[in-house]
């Protein structure tokens, strides 16, 4: 037989993983440890005898072959039960969904992974064994994910989750069913508690937040308390609440502690495990003997106090402004203030007359103008002058009040009647619902504040060295230092056992309040270099971003390059030219950034060193595996960010989300790139970053997926309009890439893929294009050669002797000849490789010097005689020296 063990108090979680197990084991039975919470038993009174349930008392010890314990790893919590699992001969299976719980329990085979319900983990075994549950047992699971998850809104709740319910629901799970059962039903003793905790809770705000507490006494254990919980937490609007319940059993007083909490980053189970419980960290329970119930309001007080440290500090205005604030003058138009809002993607800005703020011109402002035809008239008129401002010391929660209560989307930010920074509602949104850190398929950790060990672990110690000095150098200039882009992606998605390699550092130096000065990275490489004198220091363009490089560094004898830059924004002027830079702050600086997922930011510095910031939701697009673009003019400011999005999508196995796709296709069909090229002449910057993007794209090793993705997108027209990868030219150039890998030429091979592309098109404008790109002079030489060879090629038939056939391919250079080979038929493929390989290579059997000895003055007649020499020897009619030599005397007498 097989017993499925559920732990005392029996929850829906707890009973769910055991129904569902039951119906994928045969010769299965489901034992309550002992009791059962209250809806748990208003449950089984109408199902129980669906169900295999067996008394504990029934059981025949002899008769267990297998255990499987769901929903817990502690033996204290299977009560008399726990006494099976020392039973000879008996295997144990754990299968719970508290990843970091305290587990006593011996076991030949574990699952503990992190879901939001341990039932999770028993329907997805039905999903992948196709077994299809019952209507009742369907139902069970349900309220299993249902109760465990709040519903899929507690954080712990994952996809896995809402995917599990979904199948339920198609099995037959009736929402109306699951809701009856889910409805708190409080008795008259439980409606009597909550009155009286009502009556006797005590509250305190700490970071904006609402912590309670409260202490019940009655003379025997009171089951379902956790529904009181959850009302009281409800009806006060409390943060978090903690219940005592004080209690009497066998003369022994117990302390029954029940939490709740909805504060990110507050660990309730972790609370609680000293108190003989355990849990999730957004609910959890214990039960512990106390010597008397005068110590539970000590408790409780403790209890909260060690919650008060738990929770992070409330981030203020000036952690969430942007600045600096682009101010308008009162005196701008309309029309000229739209422009500069549909410039910056801004919703309005402040107006500032002689440094002082008088008013906000939003969006909806500027309708209105528009609507009754003022667009020429000043925004002075049109403005908000009672104007709602906060200081940089403001907390979270008096912003969200302010917003809320004057319906108002942006609050000015003074320190010192100056205007230093502006908070927006979207900030709001940013600080309120920051993406989750979870998913360990992806290795992603769950708290920001664990991934600075996690970098020490991944990174070379040499590299975490550096920066752990820059990030002290720079806490002692009061700024903040960050890990930016593709390294903090890069780390996200190493496995915690592999060591990243970090060829290139970006890092970002932020001022907080004020912006750092220009020259910040320069001072910190500078100040580096003190500390490392091999190190050489360099200065990039007019905003001064300073790079520091090795050629050999430290221990990993590899070179190194960091580049730390002062945290600034930028705009573009017009699609494709060079953005304009302004310092500013880190927010702003990673909105400058292409995709989400190279939008994310790791501090460095202290306070809250190993703090990430994802603005964008950049870790849930690593965990759903999609590139994704920041906003929809970004494809339109710089077209050669469609060939970035293939290759991160390639290279990182991800695929383009649904509506960057979008932005990619309306860019395209646009015209953007054409429009960008003849805007102000040619533009060189633009050009010069697509060459970047091909070369790094044609030299990956997945080369080939990229530029079918490129071609799935119609994306070679930005190289030229008329470039299009059909499925012919799909064949060639992966033919070509076969000889590419087996030759050893003169050019790197994803020079030759280009060109080859470039070939495609009519021979001046593929000159034209390819001189755009700066390609080498080489290779613009060779494209007027690959027509010629093209038609010389073609020329070569069946039947030639070998000596004609080499004689025609002699007069192009061998890659000439490479590149022309696909577009040939296989025959005269067949030719030129032959040529490459064996003709071209093939040792003479006299040289100029040979003939020298032989008499023959040297001279132009060397080479007709060389040439003739070597045609038979490709004709086999001459095969060795004696031979070549009497061919030489024959036709070539010397003078008497």
């Amino acid at each position: 037989m097989n017993i499925i063990l559920c732990h005392q108090t029996a929850d829906f979680d707890t009973l769910g993983a055991a129904v569902g197990l039951a119906s994928l084991l045969s010769d299965s039975r489901i034992v309550l440890a002992g009791g059962a919470h209250a809806r748990v038993k208003d449950f089984l009174r109408l199902y129980r005898d669906h169900l295999p349930l067996i008394e504990r008392k029934s059981v025949q010890a002899s008769s267990i072959q297998q255990i499987f314990v769901v929903d817990t790893q502690l033996q204290a919590r299977l009560g008399t039960t726990s006494n099976w699992l020392d039973l000879p001969g008996v295997n144990v299976t754990v299968i719970d969904h508290h990843l970091h719980a305290p587990s006593d329990i011996q076991a030949s085979s574990r699952q503990v992974e992190s879901v939001g319900a341990a039932t999770t983990l028993v329907v997805e075994k039905l999903i992948k064994a196709s077994v299809q549950p019952s209507i009742e047992q369907a139902i069970a699971m349900a309220l299993g994910i249902h109760t465990d998850t709040g519903s899929l809104t507690y954080p712990q709740t994952t996809l896995r989750d809402a995917k599990a319910l979904t199948w339920l629901l198609e099995q037959g799970a009736y929402p109306s069913v699951i809701a009856y059962f889910l409805q708190p039903r409080l008795g008259e003793q439980l409606q009597e508690l909550l009155t009286e905790a009502l009556n006797h809770l005590q509250t305190q705000v700490h970071a904006g937040y609402k912590i309670a507490w409260v202490g019940l006494e009655s003379p025997e254990f009171v089951p379902d308390l956790s529904t009181v919980t959850e009302q009281l937490r409800e009806l006060t609007a409390s943060d978090a609440l903690f219940l005592g319940h004080c209690y009497k059993r066998h003369g022994q007083f117990c302390l029954s502690l029940i939490g709740r909490s909805n504060i990110p980053q507050t660990n309730l189970a972790e609370l609680l495990a000293n108190y003989g419980g355990g849990g999730h960290p957004a609910a959890a329970a214990g039960t512990f003997p106390i010597s008397h119930s005068t110590k539970m309001p000590g408790i409780l007080h403790a209890l909260t106090e060690k919650l008060l440290t738990q929770i992070p500090r409330s981030q203020t205005a000036q952690e969430l402004m942007s600045a600096p604030v682009r101010t308008i003058a009162p005196t701008l138009s309309i029309a000229e203030t739209r422009r500069l809002i549909l410039r910056y993607g801004h919703a309005g800005f402040p107006v500032v007359d002689n440094d002082c703020l008088i008013g906000i011109i939003s969006r909806r402002d500027l309708d209105l103008a528009e609507h009754h035809g003022f667009q020429d008239f000043p925004v002075k008129g049109f403005m908000s002058q009672n104007v709602k401002t906060v200081t940089p010391d403001t907390p979270l929660s008096v912003l969200q009040e302010l917003m809320g209560t004057y319906d108002i989307g942006r609050l000015p930010v003074l320190a010192n009647e100056r205007l230093v920074g502006i908070v927006t509602r979207t900030d709001l949104i940013q600080a309120l619902f920051p993406a989750a850190l979870t998913d360990t398929e992806k290795h992603i950790l769950a708290e920001s504040s664990s991934l600075l060990p996690a970098v020490e672990k991944n990174l070379p110690s040499a590299i975490w060295s550096v920066l752990r000095l820059l990030a002290t150098l720079a806490q002692e200039q009061g700024w903040h230092l960050y890990l930016v882009g593709g390294g903090v992606r890069d780390l996200l998605l190493t496995p915690p056992t592999q060591k990243l390699q970090l060829p290139d550092v970006d890092l970002v130096v932020d001022g907080g309040v004020k912006p750092a000065a220009v020259g910040a990275g320069v001072s910190l490489a500078q100040a580096l270099q003190k500390h490392y004198p091999a190190a050489q220091v360099s200065v990039h363009g007019d905003f001064q971003t300073a790079a520091i490089s090795w050629h050999h560094f430290a221990q990993t004898q590899q070179p190194l390059s960091i580049d730390i830059a002062t945290a600034r924004t930028e705009f573009y002027p017009y699609p494709a030219a060079n953005p304009e830079v302004v310092p500013s702050s880190i927010r702003q600086d990673l909105y400058r950034r292409d995709f989400t997922v190279n939008a994310l930011a790791l501090r460095l510095s202290e306070p809250e060193a190993g703090l990430i910031l994802d603005y964008f939701g950049g870790v849930q697009d690593l965990r759903q595996g999609w590139i994704r673009a920041l906003h929809p003019n970004s494809f339109i400011e710089d077209p050669t960010r469609i060939f970035r999005a293939v290759r991160f999508a390639v290279r990182l196995g991800f695929s383009l989300e649904t509506q960057t796709r979008f932005w990619i296709e309306g860019a395209l069909k646009s015209g953007v790139y054409e429009r960008s090229r003849h805007r102000n002449g040619r533009v060189p910057a633009l050009e010069s970053r697509l060459k970047a993007e091909l070369k790094t794209i044609l030299s990956a090793a997945h080369w080939m997926r990229s530029l079918n993705l490129l071609g799935e997108l119609n994306a070679l027209q930005c190289i030229h309009p008329q470039l299009k990868l059909t499925p012919q030219l799909h064949w060639q150039i992966r033919y070509l890439s076969r000889w590419l890998k087996r030759l050893t030429l003169d050019a790197p091979p994803w020079q030759l893929r280009l060109e080859f592309l470039i070939n495609e098109l009519d021979c001046l404008i593929a000159s034209e294009v390819a001189q755009r790109l700066q390609l080498p002079k080489d290779a613009l030489q060779r494209l007027p050669q690959l027509v010629v060879a093209r038609r010389k090629g073609q020329c070569l038939t069946k039947g030639m002797m070998t000596s004609h056939l080499y004689g025609i391919l002699q007069t192009q250079p061998p890659l000439v000849w490479v590149l022309v080979a696909p577009i040939l038929n296989p025959w005269q493929r067949r030719q030129i490789w032959e040529y490459l390989t064996r003709w071209q290579p093939l040792p003479p059997l006299l040289t100029g010097a040979e003939l020298k000895q032989l008499g023959y003055r040297p001279g132009p007649q060397f080479k007709v005689m060389l040439t003739a020499l070597r045609f038979q020897q490709l004709d086999q009619h001459i095969c060795d020296r004696p031979a070549a030599i009497e061919f030489i005397q024959q036709h070539f007498p010397l003078e008497n």
